[in-house]
């Protein structure tokens, strides 16, 4: 998909605006609906904001129900993301560039933030602009001017700048790889946009969300989800956050034959159940395997749930316990095979065919921009941009 997905309220905590509807999203748990209200609170004035969250948490759908419900709603929502220009030209994409201020410039350009003059600029990942490039727009935060690449003469901007990061900025500041002093003019206020995990109660919501835009997308009939698929969905642990929600439910579309969703039309893992309390101690002379790089307090939390597996008479155990390795590996290594492979200790052809069979990348396709999976070229990651 080419772009964001839209999340409509359900349930609706909100009258829109007119014109924001489409900019919607889930706040049906408790702690969204929280977020909610900080947003209606500080939306309407011009404060900077700076919103962290993990990658696929909706951090620029925030940012766009920020501007739809301010009073700059009329003006332009300009979004740029800081890692998608190399060092050399986020200057002149920025703050423009005059004729002739480097080789190519045939005639001034506006940058981006010119564009956004009587609007709102959304910087996402900032944590990605260079230390230079940081000092230029620590200037227009405080003068509200920009200087062209090239040029002298100074320009006002009247613009309202939003910014976004999925990592740890304070830890950057103390790295010393971004400016304390910007670090405070952007983080005038600070909204955490939880993980899909810590607000289970938008999972159900969302899923039917999806389940409605994709089958009216692809001219299907709408199924509902049965009870066990809804708690399959809530107790999945969903690194992915909405992105990886999303992909589900459409895979779960494109190959379901039945007149509902259930849980094995999903396709998740199985979740490891609880460690359980085992009343006698495993005998001396069946050894456990030696893990020297695994705690002894996580080797014997992992043979009691391997136990618990084993007397449970699940179907297909060995196949599933290796989908489940898999799958956690996959994501514990940011999606790549390369490193899934070099963590499994298997080949990466293998972890390759794993993934084509479980769904989670499909052949034949070129990667989005942005994923580094040491040139597979071959691959496309079954994930939104």
């Amino acid at each position: 998909m080419g772009t964001h997905p839209v999340w409509p309220s359900a349930p609706r905590a909100v009258d829109s605006a007119p014109g924001a509807g489409a900019n919607d999203w889930i706040f049906a748990d408790p702690r969204s609906q929280a977020l909610l209200a900080d947003i209606e609170q500080i939306a309407p004035s011009d404060a900077s904001i700076l919103i962290s969250g993990e990658t696929g948490t909706g951090k620029a759908l925030i940012a766009r129900h920020i501007h739809d419900r301010s009073l700059r709603r009329d003006g332009p929502f300009v979004v740029v993301s800081c890692g998608a220009f190399s060092e050399s030209l986020v200057d002149a994409e920025l703050f423009g560039y005059e004729s002739g201020a480097f080789a190519g410039a045939f005639g001034a350009q506006q940058g981006w933030f010119e564009e956004a003059n009587g609007g709102t600029i959304f910087l996402d990942e900032i944590n990605d602009l260079a230390l230079p490039v940081q000092n230029k727009l620590l200037r227009v935060l405080q003068t509200r001017e920009v200087i062209r690449l090239g040029g002298r003469k100074p320009i006002p901007v009247d613009l309202r700048i939003l910014a976004a990061t999925s990592v740890d900025l304070e830890q950057l500041v103390a790295d010393k790889r971004f400016r304390k002093d910007l670090y405070y003019r952007l983080n005038v206020v600070g909204l955490n946009v939880l993980t899909l995990r810590e607000r289970p109660g938008d999972i159900v919501p969302l899923a039917r969300y999806f389940i409605d835009a994709y089958s009216r997308r692809l001219g299907y009939p709408q199924l509902a989800l049965t009870p066990d698929a809804e708690q399959r969905l809530i107790q999945a642990p969903w690194h992915g956050n909405v992105r990886e929600l999303e992909n589900v439910i459409h895979r779960s579309l494109l190959r379901c034959e039945r007149s509902q969703i259930d849980a094995e039309c999903l396709r998740l893992p199985l979740p490891l159940p609880a460690p359980c309390e085992v009343s006698a101690s495993i005998p001396d002379t069946v050894a456990a395997p030696a893990v020297a790089s695994a705690p002894i307090d996580d080797m014997t939390a992992l043979r009691q749930v391997m136990r618990r597996l084993c007397t449970s008479q699940a179907e297909n155990l060995h196949q599933t316990v290796e989908d489940t390795l898999l799958y956690e590996a996959f994501r514990c290594s940011n999606y790549s095979q390369s490193e899934t492979s070099r963590l499994l200790g298997i080949s990466r052809n293998v972890v390759r065919a794993r993934l084509i069979r479980l769904g989670e990348i499909s052949p034949h396709r070129k990667a989005p921009v942005g994923i580094d999976d040491d040139n597979d070229s071959d691959i496309h990651l079954r994930r939104t941009s």
